[in-house]
């Protein structure tokens, strides 16, 4: 049984205060994305008491950086618990893979360790946890689609068989990355052809070379000269940061750009195209969609619920979904639909 107390704003400096710890065991749940860095800690009846934030912890691209987060994060969520009573820890994590390199995986344990913790995390990927908290039945099948896209067939809670996900050099088709490519592609083809830009194209110039006026600049500097300058723009960031431009393609679809609406239906296209890989007619349970591309108010994330007969869910609150897992962890009978429900909604 566990006493109530006031949870950490995640925030907040430290303060002294005295609190009432909770009897029995605890478990650890970890949401390591992109942008933010999610801890909470619940007892075994699901009851969460402790919560952690930091800034992102996909150590792919800045690994010192989102050890760093991480540890934050689980210091802000132990603040007034015993760390070692933290019995099972499930910490989902995109970019995980990076863990492989002994560099990597020695910063993020010294940041574990750092916290004053003694059970060793499991990490699963993003897809597990993604699915996890958008459903407690134990088969089905996940799609994630935000800035990259994957897919996932899970058997028993736990992975089995993936599809897409292989970055976006040699894949994510249909995600954010591949709105925002596809949508420059289009302005570039536009300017080669010598014709007009309508509202995505005014839009993706807009928002890669801000300080120009699209339909002027082409009239009064020539389209070549545009084209230029928007392939060296282009070239000169991060690959990653095309998918900024996906809102653009949305917003574009909403005003029935037509350019818009073939990127957003080849979207759904692609990414359904990728769910149904892992799909057979004796597979069962409910499919859950994950991530800004596939959500409920995106149109490429309603075309993929049209597509697909059955129960299609949503993803809700990742890190609730992980430390629903790791009470499983804990003990097999307490990842309960009662629990699942306490900790995703």
């Amino acid at each position: 049984m566990s006493v109530e107390r006031p949870l950490p704003d995640a925030d907040a400096a430290p303060v002294d205060q005295v609190v009432l710890l909770p009897a029995g065991p605890l478990v650890l749940g970890g949401d390591l994305g992109g942008t933010s860095t999610r801890i909470v800690i619940a007892d075994s009846e699901g009851n969460v008491i402790g919560r952690g934030a930091a800034a992102g912890g996909n150590p792919t691209s800045h690994p010192a950086s989102a050890a760093a987060n991480f540890g934050q994060a689980l210091h802000a969520a132990l603040a007034g618990l015993d760390p070692t009573a933290v019995q099972a820890a499930v910490v989902g994590m995109a970019g995980g893979v990076a863990l492989a390199r002994p560099d990597v995986a020695a910063q993020f344990e010294a940041a574990w360790t750092g916290a004053g913790l003694i059970v060793a995390p499991d990490y699963i990927g993003d897809l597990e946890v993604a699915f996890a908290s958008g459903t407690p039945e134990p088969d089905g099948t996940v799609l994630i689609a935000g800035t990259g896209s994957n897919a996932g067939l899970v058997r028993n809670h736990q992975l089995v068989r993936t599809a897409g996900g292989h970055g976006w050099l040699l894949g994510d088709d249909g995600s954010g990355f591949w709105l925002g490519r596809e949508a420059v592609r289009s302005v570039l083809q536009a300017l080669d052809l010598r014709e007009p830009l309508g509202a995505l194209g005014q839009a993706v110039v807009q928002a890669i070379l801000p300080d120009r006026d699209e339909n002027a600049a082409a009239q009064r500097e020539g389209y070549d000269a545009l084209r230029d300058d928007l392939v060296r723009t282009v070239n000169s960031r991060p690959p990653v940061l095309l998918a900024e431009l996906a809102p653009a393609v949305i917003a574009a679809y909403a005003q029935d750009d037509e350019t818009a609406r073939a990127l957003v239906k080849r979207a759904a296209e692609l990414l359904t195209e990728t769910a149904a890989r892992l799909k057979t007619t004796s597979d069962k349970g409910p499919m859950v969609l994950a991530g800004s591309v596939a959500g409920e108010s995106s149109p490429v994330g309603q075309l993929i619920r049209q597509h697909f007969a059955g129960e299609v869910l949503t993803a809700r609150d990742g890190v609730g979904g992980a430390t629903w897992l790791a009470l499983g962890a804990l003990d097999p009978a307490l990842p309960n639909p009662e629990n699942h429900t306490r900790l995703v909604s």
